[in-house]
């Protein structure tokens, strides 16, 4: 999933530059470099119903009550790479949302880690047993 991915939803994004804190000089007072990226899961028609609803689950701390997935980018001096910058990372959240988790299977324990076990806990056992009070016979 690269650049061919972000074509099936990139009509959908909507992309607001302002101008960037920190350090830059008089830069950043004049020129908008940050960039805010907003696309909205509910709305999009990229993606299937089960696809929006990992979605929406893997990424629920960063979208709003409008169903938005809100980016805001501003590492860079340049509108441009910043852009960039914004449009990948929203490109990998994604791909990571959508990995189905393997299924974990059942497994049981062999004979021989159930033996080790009751071993190690007569063992201990014992050694309790030896912390008791001491009687004179």
């Amino acid at each position: 999933m690269s650049k061919v991915f972000l074509h099936n939803f990139e009509h959908e994004l909507e992309e607001k530059f302002v101008t960037a804190g920190g350090p830059g000089g008089q830069n950043v007072n004049k020129v908008a470099t940050a960039v805010q990226i907003r696309w909205n899961v509910k709305k999009s028609s990229a993606f299937d119903d089960e696809q929006k609803w990992m979605i929406r689950r893997a990424l629920e701390n960063r979208i709003n009550d409008e169903g938005e997935l809100v980016l805001f980018i501003q590492t860079h001096r340049s509108q441009a790479r910043n852009r960039e910058e914004a449009r990948e990372r929203l490109v990998e959240l994604l791909e990571k949302a959508l990995v189905k988790p393997k299924r974990r299977v059942a497994t049981k324990p062999s004979k021989g880690q159930k033996l080790r076990r009751l071993e190690g806990k007569a063992k201990r056992s014992d050694v309790k047993r030896g912390r008791g009070k001491v009687t004179d016979d």
